[in-house]
């Protein structure tokens, strides 16, 4: 096995075919590092894999090339999801224009409410995960959407071939069975204790400081963490979406869609479609809650709202409670200093 040579630099050199050296290039990572989790390497991330989806994965996937592996074919997943979702908003109101006068406004509308529940779908679904892992972090120090970048060493596809490297977003729990426990280890050149992140959980779970073993203390409990995260995640941001959908078909939207524009450029017509949205989110909120008719119709709303947030209070819960208890019993419980022990 051949492994890449490691520096503090992070630059690599490239060679021609002959040897000798054409240029130098500067390498945002020269291994796989953690990252930051927060909105603006979060948002570097979106757009870098967005970016990709549309451009390099397609060409190398068209090309046949040898280096095409799974996370470029499930990063390629983005982009019939946001060509449908774009289809289905515009599929219904492209052909309102070709409706009578009366039949326009009524179609349009419910074709304006369709768009904006697709919007609210994809808000409502990617969002509410962090209705989950933000209080299971506070509350236990895991941070189960902690991102990192992987650097991948490719094969070249000919001989004149210098661009090898290219760089993976992963997360370091994204697998159950192989998290990537090496990249919580400090940096002992850089002064840092090599358990200091696994100390901070196992005091923040309880588990007591200064253990001698921190790491192996509590990679199980971090993995049950993990584990009960990702269900309640899973259930929660479909009830979550949902809920956007119900909200975006309330009645009061249709005020908005009367003064709704997206040319930012011309102000005031701007600050007001700004302004006519946060008061029909309010009012259809409201509208959503309260519900119209009788029976079941008129609590649909409260139910479906009721179900997002139990659904997330109760994946919390569970994810911060723990199964794994510690034994009560004491060494003294176990051995006795007046009985003979033979050993084979």
């Amino acid at each position: 096995m051949i492994l890449p040579i490691k520096n503090n630099v992070n630059c690599s050199i490239k060679f021609s075919a002959d040897g000798s050296e054409k240029e130098k290039k500067v390498l945002e990572y020269n291994h796989d590092t953690l990252l930051n989790n927060n909105p603006a390497t979060n948002a570097r991330i979106g757009i870098d894999k967005l970016t990709n989806a549309f451009t390099v994965y397609p060409a190398k996937g068209l090309k046949g090339s040898k280096n095409a592996n799974f996370y470029e074919f499930l990063t390629m997943g983005e982009v019939p999801y946001l060509i449908g979702s774009a289809t289905l908003m515009a599929v219904f109101n492209a052909a309102t224009k070709y409706f009578a006068p009366f039949a326009r406004s009524k179609a349009a509308p419910l074709g304006n409410k369709m768009a904006l529940g697709v919007v609210f779908y994809a808000l409502g679904k990617s969002i509410s995960k962090s209705f989950i892992s933000t209080p299971v972090n506070l509350l236990t120090g895991v941070d189960t959407e902690r991102p990192y970048a992987k650097v991948i060493y490719e094969l070249p596809d000919d001989v004149n071939d210098t661009d090898i490297i290219s760089i993976e977003h992963h997360k370091v729990f994204e697998s159950v069975e192989f998290p990537r426990w090496d990249l919580l280890y400090g940096d002992e050149t850089k002064g840092e204790k090599r358990n200091f992140r696994y100390d901070k959980i196992a005091k923040r779970l309880g588990m007591g400081h200064d253990l001698k073993d921190s790491d192996q203390e509590v990679k199980p409990r971090i993995k049950e963490i993990i584990i009960k995260t990702s269900l309640a995640k899973n259930i929660s941001s479909y009830l979550w979406a949902a809920t956007g959908v119900a909200l975006a078909f309330q009645k009061p939207w249709e005020n908005y869609f009367n003064v709704m524009t997206f040319k930012f450029w011309k102000g005031k017509e701007f600050l007001k479609s700004l302004q006519s949205f946060k008061k029909s989110f309010v009012q259809s909120a409201k509208a959503l809650y309260k519900g119209e008719g009788a029976g079941i119709t008129k609590h649909a709303g409260k139910i479906l709202l009721g179900a997002s947030v139990l659904s997330t209070i109760i994946g919390v819960a569970n994810a911060v409670s723990s199964s794994q208890k510690p034994s009560k019993i004491d060494a003294a419980d176990v051995i006795k200093k007046d009985d003979r022990y033979v050993v084979n």
